[in-house]
Order: structure tokens, then C-alpha cells, then sequence
């Protein structure tokens, strides 16, 4: 008998005589009990029915091996398995329970209070549900280390004794709730505890000043509430703090200078609050910080970031501040750096020749800085092989787009260039840019037509070519765009520390962006191509204020995700095709001043469109009356009878009823 043989049956006679115990026992009957009771307040979702009536063999119940007789339920892990109904205070006779995870389900209702008696419960995760109001006045949990009922509908206060009655609280997760009023001081005697998160509320009053005791916090999440007062210098005693977020709140004044304290601090963030003054000099000489974040504030000063110290620094977000002076060719010395915003201040000069040194660059914005000399510009930063989203706009005013051949941006995934009003052509060295996504060269001056060849372009989704005088046909290779086509073609959409500048005063996040292409306010002329039809991917389809003519493609109606259509002010004739009720999602739609006639389709979403979508056609009617005059532009063309009152009624309530029972409700 070989070695390996022997080896194996050994195992098989250790495993055997466990398996064989475990056969005959079964778990306690007041486990047994508590569990059933607990299951009829499951309306979904729990499929226990039919079980053995060894409650240890069942769908996320664990048992322990600590009697003969009969086992003790110590674990109930329920997470992910789209529950709906309540939790049952039966849950409480499980007193040798020390793990309860019911999280992302569709539970709702009020907590039992008892559940918060459980004298051996560790870890407690009820987070994404729908449970409601205040946690249980009274608690006894002395062994909880684990806390998270995040993301639920809880309120009122937090002066639960749950703070006093569990000191060896290590994770506790209130986040994305509506609880009010201040931070209670019972905090404070939560002396272990490490990971605090009170994000997403409506929390008030001054930083609190409980959470100064805290010796032994690594994160403080505390941003999205109504937090006001200055930031407390308090923080310098919590010298283990590895994450501090305080953003979007209320807080106000001049940022303390004691991060020299704060030796472990890797990621801090105080964005969209009401912070003035300049850097603290303890800051920007941090040498562990990693990510930095101080954007929208009133900070003022000359950027000094002392990157021969800040070593670790890959992050830096000072956008939309009152900072001054050129932009600061010292950053340059952030080799670390990947993601750095300076957009929206009083900056000015040019791009730093010594950015081209960044080679760990991917996200960089300057927009709105007042800047000059884009070719410069362009020739520095193309050496920033990493380079994947850039944000130059509202800078380089009436200057020329460069036609350098020699710009390469291989990598670029993001390029937002509007409001500068540059003149030239399109900037055709984007042609080894293949990796593009998303492209904004909107509200410029520039002229000529726009090249053909975009159906190399296998990721791009979004282009806004608005607001220029380009001429000539549309390219027929914009219908090409596979990224538009196919569903899930695109590579992942970059992710950004920082909103990019999308118009003046809006701003907003690339994956917010839906889906289009924008040739709107330019002199283009010829046909609507039928084969753009194909972009099945595309929601917005905007070429108002144009040369175009001929007629409406009927195969437009393939674009099966459009929501919106705007074909104003062109020189469009014949009809508007009936094969566009078929466009379910549309929501905008505009044929105004056009050359169209015939009978407005009236199924559909046509029945919603206000009459200013139609008005400027002398030879469009509806219903077969009198041809449509211009209207106002408040008038809408409703007509909402009894069937379609009914059949929308009806609709709703089963989508809604089948969305329910699926498990495919979303979140508030």
C-alpha cells in the first residue's frame, strides 16, 4: 500500500465518525422554534419549507459542536437572498447567536427591540434594506464588535445606549440613513472603536467632540451631513486616523495646522464645505498622505505642495478654490501622482514644460484657469504616457487648434476642450487616439468639415461637436461607432476623483453621461443617414440648427434606446415617419422649422410631445383638422383618452408588482 493510499484512508476514518454524530443530532428545539416563528414573518425569498427538521442542515443557519444532545444555532446568514417581510423579535430566543447577516435584502418594518439583547452577538449587519425608524432605546450587546445598518430608512437620534453597552465596538456603520439632531457624547465611551461611518445623514451642530476620544480610530467618515463650526484641532489626538472625510458639510473657517500629529493619515477629503485661507504647512509636508481632496472651498494662496515630502501622494483635488499665481511646476516632482485636479481658479501662465515628467498621470484637469498656449500644452502633456482623461477647458481663448500630425495621446480616453473658443479645423492628430470615449470640443469656432474614419473609434460614446461652424456632410462612419452599437462594447468608462467641466456652472461625473452625439449649431448639409438606424446604444441624437435636408430615415426607429431626438431648424421635408412611435424611451423629441408635412403620428410617446415640437411645419396636422399653426411654447398636445388611461394604469401596476417580486426594486 503506497504512502498516498494510507494517507487517504486515515482521512476518511477521521472524517467518518463526525459525519456520522452529526447525523443523529439535531439542533435545539428553542433554536428550532425561533428560527420557524422567524420564517413566517419572511414573505419571500426563504425557502425552508419541506426542510428536516435539523435546523443546522438549513440555507444559512450554522450550528455549533459544543453539546451532544443538541447543537446551538450561532450563526444566521441570510445576505443577498432578496428577502421581503420583517424580522421577528423570535430572533432573540437565539441566545447563543453571535453572527446575524440579513444585509441587501428587501426586509422593512421597525427592529425588534430585543434583538438588541443578544448577550453573545458579535456581528450584526442588517446594512441595504428598508428598515425603519429609530434604533431601540435599550441595549445589551456586551460582545459586539461589528455594527452595520447602513443604507436603510432609519431617523431620529443617536443616544442609543447601544454606545455604552458595548465596549468593544470595533466597526460601526450608520451610514446613508436620516438620522438627526448632534452626536451624542455615549460615543465616547466606544474606546476600541475603529471604523466609524456617519455619512449620508442630516447630523447637525459642531465637529463632535465624543469622537475626540477616540484614540483608536483609523477611519472618520463623517462627510454629506450639516456639520457647521470650524474643523476642530481636536483631530491631532487622533494620531491612528488613516481616513478622514468631512465633506460636503457646513464647515467653516481656516483648516487647523496639526497634520504633523497625524502621522497614519492616508486619505483625506474636506470638499464642498466653506474652508478660506491657505495651505496648513503641516499639510502639504505630509508624508503619508495619499489622496488629498480640498476641492470647492474659498482657499486662497499660492499652491506650495511639497512633493520632496509628500512621497506618497497620488491624488491631489484643488479644483474650484481661490487659489493664484501660475500653475505650480513643483507638482512635476509628484512622481506618484495619477489623478490631479487644479481646474476652476485664479491660475494663469502656461502648462509647466516639466509636466511632461508626470509618467504615473491619468486624470488632469485645468479647465477654467486662464491658461494660454494650447500647442504648448498639447506637446508637454502628450509625454505623460498615462495620460487618460484631460480637461482643458474654458482656457486658450480665440487661440488656433493645433494640426501638429506629431501630438500622440495613444492612451487618451477623455478629451474635454469647450468654451475656448478656438478656431481651426478638427483636430485631426486625434486619429491615433483609438482608446477615445469621450470627446467635448463643443463651443468653439472651429470651421471645415468633420473627417470620416470614426468607425476605428471602437469605444467612443459621447461627442459633442456643438457650437461650431463646421460644414459638409455628416461623416457616414459616425453611424459605424461600435461603442454605440453593441451593448457593453466599451471598455470600463474612466473613473474620476474629480467632476469634469461640461458647461459653465455644470458639472458633473463621466458616468453620468448618457450615450450621444451632439452635432447641433453648426452649418452641416446633406442627408440624415439611414444606417444610423444601427446605434442602438445611443440616447441622444442632437443636430438641431443645420443645413440638412431630404427626409426622415424610418430607420431611425432602430435606435431603440433613444430618449432624445432634436431635428429643429433644418430643411427636412416629407413626413415624420409612423415608425417612430415605435421609440419607447423617447422623452425629448423636436421637428420644429423644418419643411415637413403630412399627419403628426398621435401613438406612442407622440401623444406626450408639447405642440412647440411641431410648430414651423406650414404642412403639419393632427387628427386630419386644420394644418398646424406655430404655437406657444407652454401649449401641450395631450390626448389622453379612457384606453390609454387604463392600459397605462394597468401597465404600471405590473411592472411594479413583477419589478417587486423579482427583487429588481431599487434602492431610494
Amino acid at each position: 500500500m503506497s504512502y498516498l493510499a494510507f494517507t487517504f484512508i486515515l482521512l476518511m476514518i477521521s472524517f467518518k465518525t463526525p459525519f456520522m454524530r452529526c447525523q443523529n443530532v439535531s439542533c435545539n428545539s428553542t433554536d428550532l422554534g425561533a428560527l420557524i416563528r422567524f420564517s413566517n414573518f419572511i414573505e419571500w425569498g426563504l425557502d425552508w419549507s419541506g426542510s428536516e427538521s435539523n435546523c443546522c442542515t438549513w440555507t444559512g443557519v450554522t450550528c455549533d459542536n459544543s453539546t451532544i444532545s443538541s447543537k446551538r444555532v450561532v450563526r444566521l446568514e441570510l445576505g443577498a437572498k432578496k428577502l421581503v417581510g420583517k424580522l421577528s423579535e423570535s430572533l432573540a430566543d437565539l441566545d447563543q447567536l453571535r453572527i446575524l447577516n440579513v444585509s441587501h435584502n428587501l426586509l422593512g418594518g421597525y427592529l425588534p427591540g430585543k434583538l438588541f439583547g443578544l448577550q453573545k452577538l458579535e456581528i450584526l449587519d442588517l446594512s441595504n434594506n428598508y428598515f425603519v425608524g429609530p434604533i431601540p432605546g435599550r441595549s445589551d450587546l456586551p460582545l459586539i464588535r461589528y455594527v452595520d445598518i447602513s443604507k436603510n430608512n432609519f431617523n431620529g437620534t443617536l443616544y442609543a445606549t447601544i454606545f455604552e453597552t458595548s465596549p468593544h465596538i470595533q466597526v460601526l456603520n450608520l451610514a446613508n440613513n436620516y438620522f438627526t439632531g448632534e452626536v451624542s457624547a455615549s460615543f465616547g465611551s466606544c474606546y476600541y472603536l475603529q471604523h466609524l461611518f456617519l455619512d449620508g445623514n442630516d447630523l447637525t451642530g459642531n465637529f463632535p467632540e465624543s469622537l475626540l476620544q477616540l484614540r483608536d480610530l483609523h477611519t472618520l467618515n463623517i462627510q454629506d451631513n450639516l456639520f457647521l463650526g470650524s474643523l476642530n484641532e481636536g483631530i491631532s489626538n487622533l494620531s491612528n486616523l488613516v481616513k478622514l472625510d468631512v465633506s460636503f458639510n457646513r464647515f467653516s473657517g481656516i483648516l487647523p495646522d496639526v497634520f504633523e500629529n497625524l502621522g497614519k493619515l492616508e486619505h483625506f477629503s474636506a470638499r464642498s464645505n466653506m474652508f478660506y485661507g491657505h495651505l496648513p504647512k503641516s499639510l502639504v509636508n505630509s508624508p503619508s498622505i495619499i489622496t488629498l481632496d480640498l476641492s470647492s472651498n474659498a482657499l486662497s494662496g499660492i499652491i506650495n505642495i511639497n512633493c520632496s515630502a509628500m512621497l506618497h501622494l497620488s491624488s491631489l483635488s484643488l479644483g474650484a478654490n481661490q487659489f493664484c499665481g501660475p500653475v505650480p511646476e513643483s507638482i512635476s516632482s509628484c512622481q506618484r501622482l495619477s489623478n490631479l485636479n487644479l481646474g476652476r481658479n485664479n491660475l494663469s501662465g502656461e502648462v509647466p514644460y516639466a509636466f511632461k515628467d508626470l509618467q504615473a498621470l491619468a486624470s488632469l484637469s485645468l479647465s477654467n484657469s486662464s491658461l494660454v498656449n494650447i500647442s504648448s500644452a498639447l506637446a508637454i502633456l502628450q509625454h505623460c504616457k498615462n495620460l487618460t482623461s484631460l480637461f482643458l477647458g474654458d482656457n486658450f481663448h480665440d487661440e488656433q487648434m493645433p494640426r501638429n500630425m506629431n501630438l500622440h495621446f495613444r492612451n487618451l480616453k477623455t478629451l474635454v476642450i469647450p468654451h475656448c473658443g478656438l478656431k481651426g479645423q478638427f483636430p485631426i492628430w486625434l486619429g491615433s487616439s483609438k482608446m477615445l470615449q469621450l470627446l467635448d470640443i463643443s463651443r468653439n469656432q472651429m470651421t471645415g468639415t468633420i473627417p470620416s474614419g470614426f468607425h476605428e473609434f471602437k469605444f467612443l460614446f459621447y461627442m459633442d461637436l456643438s457650437h461650431n461652424s463646421f460644414t459638409g456632410e455628416i461623416p457616414v462612419s459616425l453611424t459605424e461607432l461600435e461603442g454605440l452599437i453593441k451593448k457593453n462594447v466599451s471598455e470600463e468608462r474612466p473613473s474620476l476623483g474629480f467632476p469634469l467641466f461640461k458647461a459653465r456652472n455644470m458639472y458633473k461625473q463621466i458616468s453620468s453621461f448618457r450615450p450621444t452625439l451632439d452635432l447641433s449649431y453648426n452649418k452641416l448639409s446633406g442627408l440624415i443617414w439611414p444606417s444610423f438606424g444601427n446605434l442602438k446604444e445611443l440616447h441622444v441624437l442632437n443636430l438641431k440648427d443645420n443645413h440638412l435636408s431630404g427626409n426622415i430615415p424610418d430607420s431611425l426607429s432602430g435606435m431603440t434606446n433613444l430618449e432624445v431626438l432634436d431635428l429643429s431648424q433644418n430643411e427636412l421635408s416629407g413626413e415624420i415617419p409612423l415608425s417612430l412611435e415605435k421609440l419607447s424611451f423617447l422623452a425629448i423629441f423636436s421637428v420644429a422649422y423644418n419643411q415637413l408635412h403630412g399627419e403628426i403620428p398621435r401613438g406612442g410617446q407622440f401623444l406626450t410631445f408639447p405642440s412647440s415640437s411641431f410648430e414651423g411645419n406650414k404642412g403639419l396636422f393632427s387628427d386630419n383638422v386644420t394644418p398646424r399653426q406655430p404655437q406657444p411654447a407652454d401649449e401641450e398636445m395631450t390626448i389622453i383618452g379612457l384606453q390609454f388611461g387604463f392600459g397605462a394604469v394597468t401597465g404600471f401596476l405590473f411592472t411594479v408588482g413583477f419589478c417587486f417580486l423579482s427583487g429588481w426594486v431599487f434602492r431610494k
